[in-house]
Order: structure tokens, then C-alpha cells, then sequence
């Protein structure tokens, strides 16, 4: 089991979407969506989305989990089919295509069920023209963020920024190639990087605590429009999210 030796430097992922959204000043009052990675990406999503007063959507994004190590990953699936392998990974790993395909399917249901769970019958926000942001709560590989990008581009933005607390600096130069831009709290060379050693409090979201989040910052939006007064600081602290 891994245990950390680094002291963290986010609460929680609210806490953490309170500091990036400070990196994101410079995108208040322009034309800019967030765009979430569920799970994990959802709570730290929230505080930027309501700091830069802009809306908020989802992009699913997971990785494709190595079998008989499911921590590890070689590539990763978007909502729309996007697929990205990590050749390296594929070499060392040796699947046959048979393992392969079995992996992708598989993902692509489960991305399926949680499109399902996250959007019900809501339709896809406009991307085209504006800035879009997409948040996840840190890039370990980075194969993950690279899919979700892939996805978002076809969807014709006018840029594309990645937000994240927490990155590896190996992850960011991969992220760099797709992507306008990448904005982090914190950029590491480390061997190897667990976003989970970045926070104090961590834990696993199920689909249920995400969807609660997305909802929560629902009717957080709706009483700001309806009190113009109250200022949006973006923080907003929840449990150990």
C-alpha cells in the first residue's frame, strides 16, 4: 500500500477548486463553459464554475484499467468514442486485440450508464465559440484529460484550457500538445504521482455523490441569478469531496 511522505496541500477537492479557480481569474465575464470529468472532477468544478460565474457540464472520460491491475491504465475512452492508447503501456503490457477490445467495450458501457446518470434526457451545452475549461481533480498519466480533449474539440470551441490541482509534470507536457492551454496549483517531478497525496481528505466519489455535486451546483447557480447582490467568491466547502 502507498503511504505519503508529502503534506497535502488541498482540504478536500472543494477546497482545491477554490485555488484553481483563483489561477482562472483572468476567464471571469468571457465566454467560457467548465466541463467536469466525473467523478472526482465534479466537486473541484463547482467552486471554479461559480468563482467565473460560467455554466457547467460534464465530459466522461475514463481510463481503460490494465487487467489484473486495475490501478494501472493504457489509455483511456470519452463519451462521444473518443479512444486514446498509451502505445508504451500496450508494449510492456502485451494484450492480444481480443483483451483489448474487451476492455474498451467494457469502459465504453460504463460511460454509457454514467452519461445516463449525469444528463438523464439533458441536452449537450454549446461548446462552439467559447473557452472551454475542462477540470478533473489532478492528471497522474494524463490519458484520461487527453481523451476528454480529443471529445471537446470536435465540439468546436474556441479554445481549450485543462484545470487541475494537482499534475504531473510528465502529464502536463503530454496534456500541452492537445490542449490551448494547461493551468495547475501544483506541478511535480515525482517518480511516481498520487493525486491522492495532495489532499487531505480523499476519497473515492460514487456516481450517487457525484450527480449530488453537479445538483448541489445547480441550485447554488439558480440562487445567485435570483439574488444579483451576493457575490460569487466561489467558495463553497463540502465534506471531504
Amino acid at each position: 500500500m502507498h503511504t505519503s511522505s508529502r503534506s497535502p496541500i488541498f482540504e478536500n477537492r472543494y477546497d482545491a477548486g477554490s485555488k484553481l479557480a483563483a489561477k482562472l481569474a483572468e476567464y471571469k465575464n468571457q465566454q467560457v463553459i467548465v466541463l467536469a470529468i466525473p467523478n472526482g472532477g465534479v466537486p473541484v468544478a463547482v467552486p471554479v464554475a461559480l468563482a467565473l460565474d460560467a455554466d457547467l457540464d460534464i465530459v466522461v472520460a475514463r481510463k481503460l484499467p490494465i487487467p489484473l491491475l486495475p490501478e494501472g491504465g493504457f489509455g483511456a475512452v470519452a463519451d462521444d468514442g473518443t479512444t486514446i492508447f498509451n502505445q508504451d503501456v500496450l508494449k510492456a503490457i502485451n494484450l492480444n486485440d481480443h483483451q483489448i477490445n474487451y476492455q474498451v467495450n467494457k469502459v465504453r458501457s460504463d460511460i454509457r450508464q454514467r452519461s445516463l446518470i449525469y444528463r438523464n434526457n439533458r441536452v449537450l451545452s454549446v461548446v462552439k465559440g467559447k473557452t472551454a475549461i475542462i477540470v478533473d481533480d489532478g492528471l497522474a498519466s494524463g490519458y484520461t484529460m487527453l481523451a476528454a480533449v480529443e471529445s471537446v474539440k470536435r465540439r468546436q470551441p474556441s479554445r481549450i484550457v485543462v484545470a487541475v490541482p494537482a499534475a504531473s509534470d510528465t502529464a502536463v507536457k503530454q496534456v500541452e500538445k492537445v490542449a490551448n492551454r494547461v493551468i495547475t496549483v501544483e506541478t511535480v517531478h515525482v517518480p511516481k504521482f498520487y493525486i491522492a497525496d495532495y489532499f487531505r481528505y480523499w476519497n473515492e466519489l460514487s456516481d450517487e455523490e457525484g450527480v449530488r455535486c453537479f445538483k448541489d451546483w445547480q441550485a447554488r447557480r439558480h440562487q445567485l441569478e435570483t439574488k444579483p447582490s451576493q457575490p460569487t467568491t466561489g467558495k463553497y466547502n463540502r465534506g471531504s469531496y
